[in-house]
């Protein structure tokens, strides 16, 4: 491994890695953001420390050894773990005689007459708003908790692995005096709490307080978990969170606040609720902002932010936590019901990772809210390509993109909510970069995006292999170690339930068939979500090229392959840009605080790094005495790349950096009659097919596929007449049309690009599951304008993407992105009510015609 500084004044590391042999550190901190924490609390020997197993307590772990210890070593174990630090025992006082409670209660009292009978309804009315929020520490309840606990993961998991390299680096930053740990976390299941008090108590980082969400609890579960660590929001501000500042709500939790980080103890605040994931939800920001006004005020000097990622084989609930939003409080019994549930079933493994902690104040001082503000919005950059209307904006550099806060809020209020929402969203896409990628996960993704009819067992091991060696590339970590077989095996045995195997003897091979029912799809699409974050960049390239694609084949002859077909470095860039505005970033996992137009350098990189595009020499441009080492030549770690060295940074004197690739032949033109095609100051590229890796092509756009597709039915749904009454029929400018007929070329190369699936095609039933797609007249627009709001949308959204049989999964988390991306396009316009904001369509959508750019817009990336 070799380090050197680069000309941004980043460190980087290059390393080779071997599979089997080298498992890749994660959960280094933003060196954009937070480039002085980069060396706080870490030394390249913590990598090399390996990984334990947190469940697995023995005789070692207590104090005291023989016989008797060895089969009560877990009691023993748990009896002995120490708090070092608890709440206050007068923190009823602090809160009442704090400044900000005193003048909130001071104003309300004002002019009342009698004074003591005001000042004693406002202190009770401030303890029964604590006793809402927490409950003192009960040791003892803890105690047994946490040894029953400790037994009933034994039983759900075959382990929970934990880097000691990244514990280390949490308990170094646990000893800095005077700055609490905040850790923010991924959120997978409604078991992550109790996992990660479990383990930061038992590795002696002391019990947290964590934040619990708008799951609605009854009041014994309530009252339990309080006492054994959680703190919840105050029934009222979940009900009007834009209220929190103001009376005596804001100003009790505000102070408690303060007083947990004050005393040191940990918080635990879930980024995330499921299964709502990569979406930042509401409670988390009110926790956020909290802690970014305790350290503005002065309350604290400084706070170490700890993002968490939690990766499961299987995530206890699964894909039912969908089912269970709306439905009654999760009581204490159905809690215990469940846990009985679980002896009767394992759950494979569990990784939890913890990334390198920053330092609040250097991220804001690095982020500041006014200079985010000089970005351009989304409606001004992308309309104009969508609608046709003036030139692009994306011919310019874009650098941000900027989305406007609520009109009612002060500008104090819109740069603190801006600030708030970076930190969170950054701080997701780290928990969510060192997350390890799980066994099952793989399988599940092999599966559903390359072996959707079915696959011999010999074959599907050798793609586990395959794109084994492909997240290790990208220096991402993976949650298990072992022989190739007996991992495919394990990931087969937890995916039973929606597989069919067949032993074929003739052959002395095994026959592996997803099951063909939408509840199979879901539940493969819930298992394989962590694969996107990984293969994000290289999935929006491959659609990029696909829309090229799309529009070059009408132009070339039918028997023109891949390896002639030449793509311009500025389309390609053109079309990077569109799919990057239309897709928020957090729902791709990539960090917000990169520039777009670098995230679109970076992208083109990897695709060629990758091998799916051969950058093209011209002869004009070929210099005589070149010997710079090509690195496109050669399967080099996408992280180990300097790629701030790009051909955007360069001027126009400089000529650009063009790759020989051999063995290719001669490139066809784009355009007829247009021989001079370094006049235009173009760099082309050659698609090809990239060794080792068949069909990398479309598994990538199948990564993207689902996302796609939900857009592109969200924009359909906008000519229904009535939006919260999917059930109506629907008008008479719906129409159905079959599947549409590909060109003679599409057909060749997407054949070409299917030949490295399966070869049992013959063997199982070909299932197509794409039935009519409703589609209107151009000449209809929707009878009705009228308001909605926006809870109704989204079920109404909801409901009309499961009544479609081409629909496969429809996602809530999909249909949430696409309501944001709309509203910040300009596509949906809030309209306020006193009952809340309602949503209708804005004025350059209101045409049917509109709507149908806009649903051919987002089509080109992922048309079949």
């Amino acid at each position: 491994m070799k380090n050197w500084v680069c000309d941004s004044g980043q460190k980087l590391e290059v390393f080779i890695p071997f599979l089997g042999k080298y498992r890749p550190f994660l959960g280094r901190c933003c060196q954009t953001c937070t480039p002085k924490s980069w060396d706080g609390f870490y030394h390249k020997h913590l990598s090399s420390l390996g990984f334990r197993n947190a469940i697995r307590v023995t005789e070692e772990d207590t104090r005291y050894r023989g016989w008797l210890v060895r089969r009560i070593c877990g009691f023993l174990a748990v009896w002995d773990w120490k708090v070092p630090v608890d709440i206050p025992r007068d923190l009823p006082d602090r809160i009442c005689c704090s400044r900000r409670v005193q003048d909130v209660a001071t104003g309300r009292s004002h002019g009342s007459r009698g004074d003591g009978t005001a000042h004693r309804r406002w202190k009770e009315k401030t303890l029964k708003i604590l006793a809402e929020i927490q409950a003192p520490l009960s040791l003892l309840m803890l105690r047994l908790c946490n040894w029953a606990l400790l037994k009933l993961l034994n039983r759900l998991f075959l382990g929970v692995q934990l880097h000691r390299g990244q514990l280390e680096m949490v308990l170094r930053a646990a000893r800095t005096p005077n700055v609490p740990l905040v850790f923010l976390s991924t959120h997978k299941s409604h078991l992550d709490g109790l996992l990660l008090t479990f383990l930061l108590f038992s590795q002696g980082l002391g019990v947290p307080r964590v934040t619990v969400g708008s799951q609605a609890c009854s009041p014994r579960l309530r009252a339990l978990l309080a006492r054994l660590g959680a703190i919840f929001l105050p029934s009222r501000m979940e009900q009007a969170p834009s209220d929190q500042e103001e009376g005596l709500l804001g100003a009790v939790l505000a102070t408690y606040v303060e007083e947990v980080l004050r005393s040191r103890q940990p918080l635990l605040i879930f980024l995330e609720e499921p299964p709502l994931a990569l979406h930042l939800s509401a409670p988390a920001q009110q926790w956020l902002a909290m802690v970014y006004r305790a350290v503005r005020d002065g309350a604290i000097p400084d706070v170490l932010l700890v993002p968490v990622g939690i990766a499961y084989d299987v995530i206890p609930g699964g894909s039912q936590q969908e089912g269970a939003r709306g439905a009654q409080p999760l009581g204490l019994g159905a809690c215990l019901w469940a846990a009985c549930g679980t002896l009767r079933q394992n759950r494979g493994c569990a990784r939890v990772d913890f990334a390198q902690p920053f330092s609040l104040q250097e991220f804001v001082a690095k982020n500041l809210v006014g200079r985010s503000c000089g970005g351009k919005r989304l409606e001004e950059l992308l309309l104009p390509t969508i609608l046709g209307t003036c030139p692009s904006q994306l011919d310019a550099k874009v650098t941000e993109v900027w989305s406007p806060g609520p009109t009612s809020a002060t500008g104090v209020e819109v740069e603190e909510e801006i600030l708030v929402t970076k930190l969170g969203l950054h701080s997701l896409s780290d928990g969510v970069a060192c997350s390890a990628v799980m066994a099952v996960g793989i399988t599940a993704a092999l599966l559903l995006h390359k072996h959707r009819e079915g696959v011999f067992l010999s074959r599907l091991m050798r793609d586990f292999a395959w794109l084994l060696e492909e997240i290790l590339l990208r220096q991402r970590d993976v949650g298990f170690s072992g022989q190739l077989h007996a991992l495919v095996q394990h990931s087969l045995t937890l995916l039973r339930a929606r597989l069919t195997l067949y032993h074929l003897a003739p052959i002395g091979d095994v026959l592996v068939v997803p099951e063909a029912s939408a509840v199979a799809l879901r539940e493969l699409r819930y298992h394989s979500a962590d694969i996107l974050p990984v293969f994000a960049s290289e999935a929006v390239g491959a659609c990029a090229i696909h829309a090229l694609l799309m529009e070059m084949l009408p132009f070339l002859g039918v028997t023109v392959g891949p390896s002639s077909i030449v793509l311009s470095q500025d389309e390609l860039h053109r079309k990077t840009l569109e799919l990057l505005l239309l897709l928020p970033l957090n729902l791709l996992g990539l960090q917000p605080c990169q520039p777009l137009d670098c995230l679109s350098q970076d992208i083109v990189d990897k695709l060629l790094l990758c091998g799916l595009l051969e950058a093209e020499e011209l002869e004009s441009e070929r210099w005589v005495c070149d010997l710079a080492p090509r690195p496109s030549c050669s399967r080099r770690p996408l992280a180990g790349m300097d790629f701030t060295d790009s051909d955007s940074d360069s001027q126009d004197e400089v000529p650009k950096r063009c790759f020989k690739v051999l063995g290719v032949s001669p490139p066809l033109p784009l355009w007829q009659g247009e021989a001079n095609l370094p006049d235009l100051g173009l760099t082309p590229f050659q698609l090809s097919e990239p060794q080792g890796s068949p069909g990398l092509l479309l598994f990538l756009c199948r990564l993207l596929r689902p996302v796609l597709r939900t857009y592109a039915r969200a924009v359909a749904f906008l000519d229904r007449p009535s939006w919260p009454q999917p059930g109506k029929t629907p008008p008479a400018g719906w129409a159905t049309l079959s599947p549409p007929t590909l060109a003679p070329p599409l057909v060749w190369l997407l054949g070409k690009l299917r030949h490295s699936q399966s070869s049992l095609a013959v063997l199982a039933l070909h299932r197509d599951r794409r039935g009519a797609v409703p589609c209107r007249e151009l000449g209809s627009d929707p009878p009705s304008l009228s308001p909605t709001p926006e809870p109704a949308y989204v079920e109404a959204l909801l409901q009309f993407l499961s009544e479609e049989d081409a629909f496969e999964h429809p996602d809530r988390s999909l249909a949430l992105s696409s309501l944001q991306t709309f509203k910040e396009m300009g596509v949906l316009e809030e309209v306020r009510a006193p009952a809340g904001p309602l949503l209708r369509l804005a004025r350059p959508f209101q045409s049917s015609a509109s709507r149908g750019k806009l649903e051919a817009f987002i089509q080109q990336f992922t048309r079949p």
